[in-house]
């Protein structure tokens, strides 16, 4: 049996170029970047040439960047570390309707604090409008967070032209780029934006380690404390081979970037056309070209995402139905709700998120057995029963 993985999403393999490179430390290159001695200073070293490697792949100055335990971790500083350095100034705080959990829970979090917060709707593609960015603001608004990229749904977020309304007001403007961070061009100086959130396993770098950007001369507080580690901005020993891992992930990622796209773009290009095509009742969500280059999503109606996902699996194709976060919750998208489609037919929500081990003959296979999946739970759906009787009940 042919096996594909495609939730790339949800986790990339391993560069072997990375690997061999967080190898030496995690043997004989061992010492805490803190200790005062040679063990320390090779330790140190690398971890400095890291922060380098992924200022570099944003185009960010090395000193702006802090390193975290994940994308999740990041957000959660950029939220609660940008607001809270405000005091004084207002407590309310603007939002996607789409945002990570991540971004979302931690404004919640604040809001048993004082905070406030007002969602953003997005359009149909889960796209947000600038000018309803704009009509949200209010004088105590204090932080901005928009997504670079949707995860769920692919769709790329318009931030130059949000940045340019914050910078109007002089607030702080917060991008969770998790999505899009090694896999599409990004410059923070393009984007306009004060503070960017990244992950390395997203790029084929090491799970467990993100970053978090803040601008120069943009106040953030710690969310850990008790050491004087990232500039006292996050307290830890640092976890050096990740970190390493992640600094050679995103030197890789710069320098093959185009490569990469220019594979993954007629793959995905594939299964956005041809499986709709190939299976009645099905709908493309997302933005069909403001998208990333390896992610094809879709909701098919009349049966659930999770029993598609499974049968996928019993035929080798490794997919996801939704957020990884989130993909064991059986729960419908808050992503897809906000973006108008029906709880039904957001149930039925399948991603494919293509990786550099991917080919055509991949896309062959997929498009080869997804048919007679769909066809066997439909014919066990009660949805798809009534549809047939009474030409009722789809979308």
């Amino acid at each position: 049996m042919r096996k594909v993985y495609l939730d790339n999403a949800a986790a990339t393999p391993l560069l072997p170029e990375v690997r061999e490179a967080m190898l030496p430390y995690l043997g004989e290159v061992f010492g805490n970047p803190s200790s005062l001695h040679d063990w320390g200073d090779k330790a140190r070293e690398a971890v400095e040439s890291a922060r380098i490697q992924v200022a570099q792949l944003i185009g960010a100055n090395p000193e702006e960047i802090i390193f975290t335990g994940s994308g999740t971790e990041s957000n959660n500083l950029a939220i609660k570390g940008l607001a809270l350095a405000q005091p004084g100034k207002g407590k309310h705080i603007v939002v996607s309707a789409i945002e990570h959990f991540s971004v979302l829970h931690s404004v919640q979090t604040l809001g048993k604090w004082g905070f406030e917060m007002t969602l953003v709707p997005v359009d149909k593609y889960g796209v947000v409008d600038p000018q309803a960015v704009r009509k949200s603001l209010r004088k105590d608004t204090i932080l901005v967070s928009m997504m670079h990229a949707n995860g769920e749904v692919g769709s790329i977020e318009p931030l130059a032209e949000i940045s340019k309304i914050t910078k109007e007001r002089n607030i702080p403007f917060h991008t969770d780029a998790v999505a899009t961070a090694g896999t599409i061009p990004l410059d923070v100086s393009e984007l306009g934006v004060d503070s960017l959130s990244l992950a390395g396993n997203q790029f084929y770098g090491p799970k467990g380690v993100g970053a978090l950007w803040v601008r120069k001369g943009v106040r953030i507080m710690p969310f850990l404390e008790g050491g004087v580690q990232e500039g006292g901005r996050r307290a830890g020993t640092e976890n050096v081979p990740a970190i390493v891992g992640l600094g050679k992930a995103a030197e890789l990622a710069r320098v093959n970037m185009p490569a990469r796209m220019k594979q993954l773009i007629p793959l995905r290009d594939r299964l956005l056309t041809e499986l709709p095509a190939k299976i009645d009742h099905v709908v493309v969500t997302g933005h069909l070209k403001q998208r990333l280059p390896g992610h094809a999503s879709f909701c098919i109606e009349f049966i659930e995402g999770e029993a598609m996902l499974m049968l996928l699996n019993s035929q080798g194709v490794a997919v996801s139905s939704g957020s990884a976060c989130t993909s064991r919750a059986l729960k419908a998208s808050h992503v897809l709700i906000a973006m108008g489609i029906p709880h039904a037919l957001a149930q039925g929500s399948i991603l494919f998120t293509l990786g550099l081990d991917n080919s055509a003959r991949d896309i062959d296979y997929v498009l080869e057995v997804m048919p007679p999946i769909v066809d066997r739970l439909r014919q066990m759906s009660p949805l798809y029963a009534k549809f047939i009787k009474t030409g009722k009940g789809g979308k």
